[in-house]
């Protein structure tokens, strides 16, 4: 989530006050803060100067304190003021990864908030105190231009590729119509469904680009969470940075991510050859006549073309209006070879690490990040307006 607007001002680096400074008023978040870091978030995302409801609380709770990787060094951060108020608060995801032959706990870096010009300052400090603590690895997958500079100036680096979103088109007036929802939300009760569909259905045939084919041999089979699993495990393990997901900890982030139903449905599908034999999988959320939102793609190395292809035969064919997703090094071959395909700046995918091996590894695109291992799942994005 892209840090709250004018905050990054306050947190250029000040090398020459920096150990001083470090920890001054930062401690861990604990339950007894969430109602002050619900009231922020709603100020510095929702432009409500109200006390969260329960379900915020709840969500909150549940995702940065109750997750299975929890551990305070590795957690959310606060700051604290003279007088004891929680002026400032940085909202952190730990994630365990393999990364360059070793496992770590890396960090996913969320909401960064402050209470107006008076938490700049406690801001500041909460950006030292993560600097300064010389992290395995934190990341954030949508910064701002602003936060991007400031990541880059203190020691982070920047991942071009992993910082765009592609989108597949099958039906253009369903998904023009859905465009025009997301920016005037009262288009919805405009009648023009009865007008949607034969449009579509003349573009589909006058056009062969909105129905991709499916490749020869291959077939998509609906799977369930061993089955993901298992792929997550054997498909990532030749990057050399990837999630290092135990069962339990896949369990939660997938039972998480399905608790935001305003995507629609979490799903994921097998692709196999003719054979029978998976060579990949993905993961989607989805609302037939609506754009199914892409969390992973997973394959076997080479098989690339015949997955990608593949999921977007089946996606089309299952009513979808469109498909998108995170860039991935190494499907962008596969992607673009695709029509109908687009991609679009979705905010910058930023690191920041202490070893040189992982920073040469991520720079050399030998990772694989994003998806369920992003903030592209979270309700925070999507709910409690």
């Amino acid at each position: 989530m892209n840090l709250q607007p004018g905050l990054m001002q306050a947190l250029r680096p000040q090398t020459s006050v920096a150990a001083r400074e470090h920890a001054h008023g930062v401690r861990p978040m604990e339950v007894a803060d969430l109602q002050s870091v619900g009231r922020l978030f709603n100020k510095a995302f929702r432009r409500k100067n109200e006390e969260p409801r329960p379900d915020l609380l709840d969500y909150l709770d549940r995702v940065f304190l109750k997750n299975p990787g929890y551990a305070p060094d590795y957690g959310s951060i606060v700051h604290e003021d003279g007088a004891g108020r929680i002026d400032s608060a940085l909202l952190a995801l730990p994630m365990a990864f393999h990364a360059a032959g070793r496992r770590i706990t890396a960090r996913l870096l969320c909401a960064f908030m402050a209470d107006g010009k008076a938490g700049f300052a406690g801001a500041a400090r909460l950006a030292r105190a993560v600097r300064l603590s010389q992290p395995d690895l934190c990341f954030s997958d949508n910064a701002s231009p602003v936060s991007a500079d400031h990541w880059t100036t203190g020691g982070g680096f920047m991942l071009p590729i992993q910082s765009l979103e592609w989108r597949r088109t099958f039906r253009p007036f369903h998904t023009g119509f859905n465009r025009v929802r997301e920016k005037l939300p009262l288009a919805r009760y405009l009648p023009l469904s009865p007008f949607l569909k034969p449009a579509d259905l003349a573009a589909r045939r006058r056009f062969a680009a909105f129905t991709p084919p499916s490749p020869e041999g291959t077939a998509s089979i609906e799977a369930g969470f061993d089955e993901f699993f298992a792929c997550a495990g054997r498909m990532t393990e030749r990057f050399a940075i990837r999630p290092d997901w135990s069962r339990d900890d896949l369990l939660w982030l997938m039972d998480t991510a399905a608790s935001n139903i305003s995507l629609g449905r979490l799903r994921c599908k097998l692709v196999v050859n003719g054979q029978g034999v998976t060579i990949g999988c993905y993961l989607f959320f989805g609302k037939p006549g609506e754009a199914a939102h892409v969390l992973n793609i997973l394959c076997l190395e080479g098989r690339e073309f015949d997955v990608v292809g593949q999921m977007f035969a089946d996606l089309a064919a299952s009513g979808y209006a469109a498909a998108h997703g995170t860039a991935q090094p190494f499907l962008m071959n596969a992607l673009m070879r695709q029509r109908q395909m687009s991609f679009k700046h979705r905010g910058y995918f930023c690191m920041v690490t202490r070893h040189s091996d992982i920073r040469e590894a991520a720079t050399r695109n030998d990772i694989f990040v994003g998806g369920l291992a992003s903030e592209s799942w979270s309700r925070l994005l999507t709910d409690f307006r």
